[in-house]
């Protein structure tokens, strides 16, 4: 795509620049990303953010002298002597890894950099770029390499295109669930006593991951999926026969007890199919799709944890669907069109698909994972769904389709997958009695909606930058007395609208009543109903909606209308 070419060639502008500002710098690597560029660097006391205006400025400086980008293949021995002399360490172990007769090189100006291009003719085809932060990398994302310093930059083609992602870049600050988690009471992620990667929901935050659950367990039933529970720790040979334990080992907790070893479950299909095997099973039972909202364990590495997006500890709506070959393409079609009304339900209109293959290392017939890719893709096309092929990408044990949902920034946020599976039901020799009596093998089908609830959390807090629909608001109403007035009346307000079923708090506080509405726009409550001593004489409530709109006085039959036509349009 020419944007990489344009934002790698951006990343070699700015490591020129650094070099020239730090002569004693070590240069890693620098390649285009999502969105932008970054470059890795080992420097002596790093590089602080308010160093980057400097370095732009070299950037900028660079660019308008209009340096031609020149490319020639070196043979590897002398490129090695090159970057030794210049004490770049990182190249020579890159060029050394490479075992190439060869090397490609790249120079701008007076900088020489090991890179395979393409870039840009000249330097003066960079006019809108800018540095956005810094953060700490390992070599190669091992802890036991040097810890570098990142800087991460982004480059257009217009100065609109710019600004456009600066200003969005600005509002994602703003939303962002880490921020908005602590100042609305939903979540806590920083309690270090506990571990890293914990997530502890506060008071609202429980209310609001509560009203999703019920609501997914709801939906789930009126699917036909069952219910289940399955135990947080289970045996080490569990995992051993699913395969998990070979492919997944690093990321797993195991407990040791009388000479036993137990692991806590990274993943809840093991459990699932335990149930399964429990007993036997006709073709008049299936499909049979297994639910549960389960809650499992990864061992992520400290450096990749990020709020409610990466965590050790998570919850998945997590279900499984024991079916006939016959079975595949409704089942997999259902999937798709209970993924389509819940992102519709939840606010997002817009989502994309990802089919992802066979990898390099797998399990089962190659047979088999061609025929799964083939119903994946069929069904994808069926149902009108935008989608791109990740060769490579899939499970271990099969392939997969992967849903991401557009917000109202315009980011991709991964949440719903189902994967086919033809291997671990054999590794369980897991089947059904056919028409004839005779066993048949099952096949199984992996899948979320939501995905992790810790992610769709941090997805619905960002998407609504805090101001959650009516349906899911933790408290819906505040009913607030003028200070000194008429408690018994607000306790009354609140009462009958709690009996009709609505998420309502009483803030009696001897405040004045500007800052209780303060406090409660800060909170983004989506109602707030004001009593005095006229309201109560009346019979009535002084009604306003957040975002400072009063909407009068009303009685309260007439503002339960309100709310009834607003739920009941989705809001």
């Amino acid at each position: 795509m020419e944007i990489d070419i344009l934002r790698h060639s951006c990343s070699h502008i700015m490591a020129g620049a650094v070099k020239k500002l730090y002569p004693q710098v070590k240069l890693g690597i620098g390649p285009a990303i999502e969105d932008g560029f970054y470059y890795d660097f080992d420097i002596a006391g790093g590089i602080k953010e308010e160093d980057l205006g400097k370095i732009e400025q070299i950037m900028k400086e660079v660019a308008g002298k209009n340096h031609s980008f020149t490319h020639q293949e070196q043979p590897a021995c002398e490129a090695i002597d090159f970057f030794q002399n210049q004490g770049e360490e990182y190249k020579v172990e890159l060029i050394k890894e490479l075992g190439q007769e060869k090397v490609s090189i790249y120079k701008h100006d007076d900088f020489v950099d090991l890179c395979k291009g393409p870039h840009l003719a000249s330097t003066g085809n960079l006019k809108y770029f800018k540095l956005l932060s810094t953060s700490g990398a390992y070599w190669k994302g091992l802890e036991s390499n040097p810890q570098l310093t990142r800087i991460y930059g982004t480059a257009f083609f217009t100065k609109e295109d710019l600004d456009s992602y600066l200003k969005n870049l600005e509002e994602a600050k703003k939303r962002d669930h880490r921020k908005l988690g602590k100042e609305l009471g939903l979540v806590d992620i920083y309690h270090n006593e506990a571990g890293a990667g914990l997530v502890f929901y506060l008071p609202q935050g429980a209310i609001l991951r509560r009203i999703i659950e019920d609501w997914e367990v709801r939906e789930h039933i009126r699917r036909g999926y069952q219910m289940v529970t399955t135990p947080h720790i289970m045996n080490k040979k569990l995992w051993e026969a699913s395969g998990h334990l070979e492919y997944y080992q690093d990321y797993m907790y195991s407990i040791t007890k009388e000479n036993q070893e137990f692991i806590l479950k990274p993943m809840n299909c093991p459990g699932h199919i335990l149930i399964y095997k429990s007993k036997l099973h006709s073709f008049r039972e299936l499909p049979l799709r297994m639910f549960e909202l389960g809650t499992v364990y990864r061992y992520e590495k400290s450096g990749v944890l990020h709020g409610l997006l990466r965590v050790r500890g998570f919850t998945q709506d997590d279900a499984h669907i024991f079916c006939k070959k016959e079975d595949l393409c409704n089942e997999i079609e259902g999937v798709l069109d209970f993924v389509k009304e819940t992102m519709i339900k939840f606010g997002f209109k817009d989502f994309t698909a990802e089919l992802s293959t066979r990898p390099e290392k797998f399990i089962g017939e190659s047979r088999d994972w061609d025929a799964s890719e083939e119903i994946l893709e069929e069904v994808l096309k069926k149902k009108s769904f935008t989608y791109k092929i990740n060769r490579g990408e899939g499970a271990f044990y099969g392939p997969k389709i992967d849903i991401k949902l557009r917000d109202a920034l315009g980011r991709f946020w991964q949440c719903a997958t189902v994967q086919l599976d033809y291997n671990i039901p054999k590794r369980f020799d897991l089947t059904y009695r056919d028409r004839s009596d005779n066993n048949v093998r099952v096949i199984m089908l992996h899948r979320v909606i939501l995905g992790s609830l810790e992610r769709f959390i941090a997805t619905l807090i960002e998407h609504y930058a805090g101001r959650f629909p009516l349906w899911l608001a933790p408290t819906q109403i505040s009913v607030l007395n003028i200070v000194g007035e008429v408690k018994d009346y607000a306790l009354e307000v609140k009462e009958v609208l709690e009996k009709e079923g609505f998420r309502v708090e009483a803030d009696l506080r001897d405040e004045t009543l500007q800052r209780k509405i303060r406090e409660k726009e800060l909170l983004k409550t989506p109602y707030m109903v004001i009593v005095g001593k006229k309201e109560k004489e009346a019979r009535e409530i002084s009604l306003r909606r957040r975002g400072k709109e009063s909407l009068g006085n009303m009685g309260i039959d007439d503002f339960l209308d309100i709310l009834r036509k607003e739920i009941k349009g989705g809001g």
